[in-house]
């Protein structure tokens, strides 16, 4: 078995099928399904279930990927510490973040690769819940992200900002306020069209818990997975949002409310695994914050 071999099941994993494979690893389809069968007959048992229409992992495939993706990343952290050794930067940075924060991350980006060209970056945005589960697993390497306590534990992390969350209308939506920025009482939520982000956003999680301690039933009326989409919803007086004030500044021609009380609070961090950082990763976690 080479790591060759674990790359290619990899991305038929990854891409679904054979053909999506091939063209990921710009090879012909044919070496590709050839490698497979070859590690299949190594190990003696089969790793995919091929049907017409598609192809799926078999129980052996389900655990060999999780472990054959760690050998690849083993492998590419050992040349990673050699380059180090030499005075050199270099590798692999995955980052995870979600939509709508990056408290400096693009500043941080610009850094790395001013200082250390050799580094790739890739990007990963998903909800908080899918992000920590890629830390969890090392398909993620050290994310900027919202996370409550308990999601916190089993990472190493550092706090980049810390805010209360605002709740956003429509100028044409008269919610009673006579000053510049007005406040609203939790309860007013239940009496207004709400505009929801999606379960497993950190907003919509934060959102949940301040409601709850606030004693408050809500119902929404609109859910949506994208920042712009509910600032489009709120500007034709669709509904109400409540985001954090970082965000909610971004849409100026909007009009912001305070909580009275049980306000939701937003804190970022960037989070990481325990344990010594490889030099890539520590690189830009030296510019982040």
């Amino acid at each position: 078995m080479d790591l060759r071999q674990m790359e290619v099941v990899l991305a038929v994993a990854d891409a679904g099928g054979f053909t999506a494979a091939a063209r990921r690893l710009h090879v012909v389809q044919s070496a590709v399904s050839g490698t497979v069968r070859s590690l299949e007959r190594e190990l003696g048992t089969p790793l995919f279930v091929r049907t017409t229409h598609r192809v799926a992992l078999t129980p052996a495939g389900e655990a060999f990927v999780p472990a054959a993706r760690a050998a690849l990343r083993a492998a590419e952290l050992a040349r990673e510490a050699v380059d180090a050794a030499r005075g050199e930067v270099r590798g692999r940075v995955t980052v995870g973040t979600m939509q709508g924060v990056w408290a400096g991350l693009h500043h941080a980006l610009a850094a790395l690769r001013t200082q250390h060209p050799n580094v790739v970056v890739h990007l990963r945005q998903a909800a908080v819940a899918d992000i920590r589960q890629a830390l969890r697993e090392g398909t993620v390497d050290l994310a900027v992200v919202a996370l409550d306590r308990q999601q916190q534990r089993g990472l190493t992390t550092r706090l980049l900002s810390r805010e209360e969350m605002v709740l956003v209308a429509s100028p044409e939506r008269d919610l009673g306020a006579r000053s510049p920025e007005g406040t609203v009482d939790p309860e007013a939520i239940a009496r207004l069209p709400l505009i929801d982000f999606t379960p497993g956003w950190a907003i919509r999680d934060a959102v949940d818990r301040a409601l709850r301690a606030a004693g408050v039933d809500r119902t929404t009326t609109f859910e949506v997975n994208d920042i712009v989409a509910a600032s489009e919803l709120v500007r034709n007086d669709l509904g109400v949002c409540v985001m954090p004030r970082s965000i909610a500044d971004r849409f100026p021609d909007l009009t912001t409310y305070r909580f009275a009380r049980h306000a939701p609070t937003w804190k970022v961090m960037v989070v990481h695994p325990p344990g010594k950082p490889p030099a890539a990763v520590a690189a830009l976690l030296r510019h982040i914050g």
